[in-house]
């Protein structure tokens, strides 16, 4: 038997990747790259509700450029994302039907049509992260993407913010930790390190271009956009499927 090799297979059975991130609606290719780039994400749905964040919208091309397609929730200050209840019991209709009217000339639309449809018409659950869960699973295999995705609620929650994302990589017995950019403004690096977690940030810069309706082009839309303009072939417009750099430490 070769020790070196079996010793370097038990290494690597033991490196366990997460992040921890808030739900999205029908979030943007960056968000799909995350997931792809760790062994469990865990949807942090026991945060604070943000209005006028990505929380219950997102982004689409229209022939006037691009616009919000808006869950209308129910807000009072304080709520957790996860007791965000929807406030309008038709909004899967009327998105899906805006969805229709301004991807129907899009190259692969008819090809996803019927699967998304479906979903739409699915959607009829009063939780925003029953919602978000929902594309969210239905969306990952559409990519080839298998990774594990958890709540938030499933851990133990301790006070301090860079103390609970220790402690829930602790617990998801993860030893490195991958963050959006913007938490580099929030993070105490050094609880990470006495903890023994690798922490690094992923690099959302230099996606390349596809051909998408309605110019000019727009990297900030939601990744129903990939898949209506690019298809099965969307995975080679996302970085965590190219061999280019997209970690940061």
């Amino acid at each position: 038997m070769n020790y070196d090799v079996a010793e370097t297979q038990c290494e690597l059975k033991r490196s366990k990747k997460c992040a921890i991130v808030q739900s999205n609606y029908i979030p943007w290719k960056g968000y799909f790259d995350l997931i792809n780039m760790v062994d469990e994400f865990i949807l942090y749905d026991t945060a604070q509700f943000t209005k006028n964040d990505w929380r219950n919208r997102n982004r689409i091309k229209t022939p006037r450029g691009a616009e919000w397609l808006t869950i209308p929730v129910e807000h009072r200050f304080g709520q957790t994302i996860s007791e965000t209840r929807i406030s309008d019991r038709h909004w899967n209709i009327k998105h899906w039907k805006t969805i229709n009217q301004n991807y129907s000339k899009a190259k692969f639309f008819s090809q996803y049509k019927e699967n998304f449809e479906e979903l739409y018409l699915s959607a009829v659950d009063d939780s925003l992260s029953l919602v978000n869960h929902l594309f969210l699973t239905k969306i990952l295999p559409m990519l080839g993407i298998g990774t594990k995705i958890t709540w938030s609620h499933e851990y133990e929650l301790v006070e301090g913010q860079t103390r609970r994302l220790v402690s829930l990589c602790k617990q998801a017995s993860a030893n490195e930790y991958l963050s959006g950019p913007a938490a580099k403004n929030y993070i105490d690096e050094k609880q990470f390190a006495a903890a023994g977690i690798k922490l690094s940030f992923i690099d959302y810069y230099g996606y390349p271009t596809y051909d998408q309706i309605y110019p000019p082009f727009d990297h900030a839309v939601s990744i129903i956009d990939l898949i209506f303009n690019t298809g099965a072939n969307a995975p080679k417009y996302m970085k965590s499927f190219m061999k280019n750099e997209l970690v940061r430490n």
